[in-house]
């Protein structure tokens, strides 16, 4: 039975995830990944993940980290660095154990990828990697009486380098090195190189793997999506509580400022959590925290588009006898009165909004939210978003008939009322065999 079992949940699993592998296919995602990730146990899942994403037609361009590499070298060699404003300061010392410390995750990296995926049918599939000289930098110089000697800043992103090897079906392997026009070599921050490569290259994606699932909030739940204003406001609290060497910091502003820039949507994934790359990618809430540009998830008026979401969300209530059956036909005469609620393409919540001008009242009817997501008030923000519309309209109240949801909108200020009350148009079609209750809001 567990077997049967299994095999349901991977279909489920796979119908829902089919519209995300067609919507990425041909798409350019930039990783941010970074050395902390290469010292975990979930490293070669990372790569497999990233092998299979190659395989099914993502571009993707991989930016790594050295810190804790940079690190083994410096103790192996008895050296120190120090920081400042989270930056290393690199002597000619440092940036020598620097370029042995990026040497080697290049190679561990390409060994690693050219695997393929390991036991599968995939095994030792050509996945070419190019290691890829495309950062221009400049030195960083003087800050507050501070030389930073070697460490730099991006100047320049040979952006049409990189189309061309990822047009080639490579997968472009980027290190935190930039080289000046001079021939001098500068440590950089990847953070700082991953968002100018997904800039320059308008990348659909930018996605960095840090220690934590995403940002979390205060009960420790994950935070799905943040508002550029918003992730702001985390920066801001997090630099406050001095987590500056924080790795999810300094992901977290590389994400705002891709964002700010023009990346659609960055993701922070954790590099600890087998499958989070594909579960962020192919799964509609994902399971770590976005910054997006504009929500993903919106309320708007229906289309005729949407009558297939429709009848999906609302038929099983209908034969449960919760809502009065509508028809397809009738949906699609009706669908300009219905708002819904769009979640990254899927319908999970609707109301409808039926105006009794002479009146100055409107009925709200078929308010419906998916199972899966009756939290975060989904219904109520659809209540308030059909009495801003009544507004709009010029009405004064709007009215619900409902049998089993009465207790919920009394909760919300609803009020009783006799069928007298009601619209002459709407009392001539009351069905008296359903005797559904009447609820009234002023909404002046």
């Amino acid at each position: 039975m567990e077997v049967v079992q299994d095999s349901k949940q991977l279909v489920h699993w796979f119908r829902n995830s089919a519209p995300y592998i067609n919507a990425h296919r041909g798409k350019t995602f930039v990783l941010m990944l970074g050395g902390e990730a290469l010292e975990t146990d979930n490293f070669q899942h990372i790569i497999n993940d990233i092998a299979l994403l190659n395989s099914l037609g993502v571009r993707l361009v991989l930016v790594h980290g050295v810190r804790p590499q940079i690190q083994k070298q410096l103790e192996l060699n008895g050296h120190t660095s120090q920081f400042a404003d989270d930056l290393r300061i690199t002597d000619d010392k440092t940036l020598t154990l620097i370029k042995q410390a990026v040497g080697t995750v290049q190679i561990e990296l390409q060994s690693r990828l050219s695997m393929g995926l390991v036991n599968s049918p995939m095994q030792g599939a050509a996945i070419r990697t190019v290691i890829s000289n495309v950062v221009t930098a400049q030195p960083i110089g003087i800050k507050d009486g501070i030389d930073f000697c070697h460490a730099g800043k991006v100047r320049k992103i040979d952006v049409v380098g990189i189309r061309t090897q990822l047009a080639a079906g490579a997968i472009p392997v980027i290190s935190p090195i930039g080289y000046s026009v001079t021939g001098e070599v500068f440590n950089l921050l990847a953070e700082e190189v991953a968002t100018q490569v997904a800039v320059g290259l308008q990348a659909d994606k930018l996605i960095g793997f840090c220690s934590n699932t995403g940002l979390l909030d205060e009960q420790g739940q994950v935070i799905t999506e943040l508002l550029p204003e918003q992730a702001q406001q985390y920066v801001d609290l997090m630099e406050q509580e001095s987590e500056h060497a924080s790795g999810t910091l300094r992901f977290l502003r590389a994400a705002l400022a891709a964002c700010q820039a023009g990346v659609a949507r960055s993701h922070l994934i954790s590099y600890y959590q087998d499958g989070a790359l594909l579960k962020e990618l192919f799964t509609r809430d994902g399971v770590g925290t976005q910054i997006v540009k504009e929500s993903y998830e919106k309320i708007r008026t229906a289309t005729i588009d949407d009558i297939g979401g429709l009848l999906e969300l609302i038929e099983p209530l209908e034969q449960q006898g919760i809502l009065v059956k509508r028809s397809r036909e009738l949906l699609e005469n009706e669908i300009g009165y219905f708002e819904i609620v769009e979640r990254d393409g899927m319908v999970i919540g609707c109301a409808a909004l039926y105006p009794f001008a002479a009146e100055k009242m409107g009925e709200l009817a078929c308010l419906v939210s998916h199972p899966e997501y009756r939290r975060n008030a989904r219904a109520d923000n659809l209540v308030t978003h059909i009495e801003r519309k009544a507004r709009k309209l010029g009405l004064e109240s709007v009215f619900v008939l409902t049998t089993q949801s009465i207790h919920w909108f009394r909760e919300r200020g609803f009020e009783f009322a006799e069928l007298s009350q009601l619209p002459a148009a709407k009392k001539e079609l009351y069905n008296l065999k359903r005797n559904s209750r009447i609820l009234i809001r002023n909404i002046r």
